[in-house]
């Protein structure tokens, strides 16, 4: 009875150039693991920073949990990411480079049960490259139709 919870981050792919992927474990209260199985979390206005020699997610909205007491989560706390040491040095080297941030894109169940949370070292679009990514979206929409036909 293993439900698959995928939640993406759409804007990533419009607003950055995702340039590397990584898979980073997360710290989380019991009520927060409750609503991220039921689906109820966002990850459209998250980015992720260095605290120290840690990173953190922040502003990623997890929804309260329903049947969660006065021990409920607070939703946009900044949670820590699990990571290798050797992968927080690369990433806290890369980011201190002009133009690149981490953002979290993919947030999935694995197969433990346990929350996984995909980060990539992203590189922010210029307007020009925006119009770019809109036209190949487009261009590629009008082929499928076309295949369709």
């Amino acid at each position: 009875m293993q439900n698959q919870v995928k939640i993406k981050n759409r804007k990533a792919a419009y607003e950055y150039f995702l340039i590397e992927k990584y898979t980073a474990g997360i710290a989380l209260l019991g009520t927060e693991i409750k609503s991220i199985r039921e689906g109820k979390a966002s990850l459209t206005e998250a980015y992720c920073t260095f605290k120290g020699d840690e990173l953190y997610v922040i502003n990623m909205h997890i929804t309260e949990y329903l049947y969660g007491t006065h021990y409920n989560h607070e939703p946009k706390r900044d949670r820590k990411l699990l990571l290798s040491k050797r992968e927080l040095k690369k990433l806290a080297t890369k980011t201190k480079e002009r133009g690149f941030t981490i953002i979290p894109t993919f947030l999935f169940i694995n197969e433990k049960g346990l929350a996984k949370l995909e980060i990539s070292l992203a590189k922010g679009k210029k307007l020009y490259d925006k119009r770019d990514s809109i036209k190949e979206k487009d261009t590629r929409r009008q082929l499928d139709r076309s295949d369709h036909f």
